[in-house]
């Protein structure tokens, strides 16, 4: 199960836009970071990533984002998640009336109803916006303005109602007074608007306030100012409309938003131990009955199948978790981990790692580009890297697949039904044979035939007396005496005793 808005469906695209214009200009100072605001992540991806993917149901025909700060590194992004989009260039920052002329500027064409929505609001849902564009059609509105009532609306913008409660103004909160200050309906920042009208009447926004800005708000007045018909839909889920400036909003965030996620998780069935400890990005698939511990995170493309148990501490990035797989305290990266293996605790599988069904990867072994057979072990304290292993093989504990001669990479491959000794070193390129076995301590340099044992060690040679003669006065000489010392009081003991008649000097 993967969606953008957990706790709730992806509508249909049963609405459409003639535009989607994301505001994602602003330098964002206070998050203390050469990073551009609309870059930063949570939920694996970008806060532009999330408010495009949250607008996309719409069916818009053309989706512009205005960039300034940081441009070059928003476009390289927009380029990478949504290369369809008109990126357009807002060389100063007069405000977002300005940012959202010089989008329509960049739009001649468009017609009909056009979304507006800054690009720093992450928690926007495809059903928050959906029910705003149908709230604008149904009311035949020319603009309709995305608000929600708050407990503290300190620093946002207040909607104006009249008695009937229509909507009239949007002030902000440096030029309201204190009973506007006092109202607690605010502004979302997101508008549908006829694009003409709203083309129109941005060309009158003038910049009279304390920030010298075109304030997109005074569209809103103008357009009541001009009898046209305006309105406000309120959101259902406050959260949604939440931006995000510094660097504790983005904190906070990040928790609302894996809240979510886990919310959904939960209802469709996954097993979550302690939702606290553990995170898992919009992108991420959790199947029913999976079972996810304590301190997992499951972040990018990562998918989780039904019965599978992951965790504690474990993290896994674009990796696929096969039905009742165990992956416990382990980091996992662009890895396949096929049904019933096991992994960990403490295992390393690296990008190109595939283990076929039941194969285990133990206490402190990393993998890398490597294939593991079906029933294949490598249970303890190794690296295997550039490697194939065949099915129902076993390789002893510390074992090295030595990959890499300082220029290019090597391949090893293991046989089927192999059996490798501990401590074994396999030079690259090697091969061991189905059903081969090779000797503990050995350095496999030549190929092992199949049923062959490969035994690539030198005979032991015991140099006598060597501490005594090359470490005299130490530690170790003193004990090597003590044990000699012993060893022949022993062999002292075990002599025959004396024959009757007989003494240690001889006959007598």
């Amino acid at each position: 199960m993967s969606q953008h808005e957990p706790s709730v469906p992806t509508p249909a695209r049963t609405s459409v836009v003639g535009a989607v214009v994301v505001l994602a200009a602003g330098q964002g100072t206070r998050m203390r970071s050469r990073t551009p605001k609309v870059l930063h992540e949570l939920g694996g991806r970008t806060m532009l990533g999330h408010v495009l993917a949250a607008a996309e149901p719409l069916g818009a025909e053309q989706t512009a984002v205005v960039v300034g700060s940081g441009r070059e590194q928003v476009a390289g992004h927009l380029a990478e998640v949504a290369p369809l989009a008109l990126t357009v260039v807002q060389e100063e920052q007069l405000g977002s009336g300005h940012a959202a002329a010089v989008a329509l500027d960049a739009l001649p064409k468009v017609a009909g109803p056009v979304l507006i929505v800054n690009g720093d609001a992450p928690l926007l849902t495809s059903g928050t916006l959906v029910g705003l564009v149908d709230a604008h059609r149904s009311a035949g509105n020319v603009l309709t303005v995305l608000t929600a009532e708050v407990a503290d609306p300190r620093g946002l913008g207040r909607i104006l109602r009249d008695a009937a409660g229509a909507v009239r103004a949007i002030v902000e909160e440096r030029d309201a007074d204190e009973a506007q200050r006092a109202i607690a309906e605010v502004n979302a920042g997101v508008y549908v608007g006829d694009a003409a009208a709203v083309r129109e009447a941005l060309t009158r926004v003038g910049a009279g306030n304390q920030q010298g800005e075109q304030y997109l708000t005074d569209v809103l007045g103008l357009l009541v100012a001009d009898g046209a018909r305006v309105g406000g839909h309120r959101a259902a889920d406050a959260a949604d409309t939440l931006g995000c400036n510094d660097q504790r909003e983005l904190a906070a965030r990040r928790r609302t938003m894996n809240d979510r996620v886990l919310d959904g998780l939960m209802r469709a069935g996954v097993v979550v131990i302690d939702p606290l400890t553990t995170w898992v990005d919009v992108t991420a698939e959790v199947a029913a009955e999976a079972v996810l511990h304590p301190g997992t995170q499951l972040r990018g493309a990562t998918t989780v199948a039904g019965g599978a148990v992951v965790g504690p501490d474990t993290t896994l990035v674009d990796t696929e978790v096969g039905e009742g797989a165990s992956v416990v305290r382990a980091h996992c990266q662009l890895a396949v981990i096929g049904p019933e293996v096991s992994v960990g605790p403490f295992a390393y599988l690296r990008p190109g790692t595939r283990l076929a069904r039941g194969a285990k990867v133990g206490t402190f072994v990393e993998t890398k580009n490597a294939t593991v057979g079906q029933g294949s072990k490598v249970p303890h304290l190794s690296y295997v890297g550039d490697a194939t292993i065949g099915e129902h093989s076993n390789i002893g504990a510390a074992s090295v697949f030595v990959n890499y001669d300082g220029v290019a990479k090597h391949h090893t491959t293991i046989g089927s039904h192999a059996r490798t000794g501990a401590d074994n070193m396999f030079v690259a390129p090697v091969s061991v044979g189905d059903g081969a076995y090779t000797a503990a301590g050995s350095v496999i340099t030549d190929d092992v035939p199949p049923g062959a044992m490969g035994v690539a060690r030198a005979h032991q040679r015991n140099v006598g007396g060597w501490v005594a003669k090359r470490r005299p006065g130490t530690p170790a000489a003193a004990a090597a005496e003590a044990a000699e010392a012993r060893a022949g009081e022993r062999a002292e003991d075990q002599l025959p005793d004396p024959a009757p008649g007989t003494s240690s000097e001889g006959p007598r």
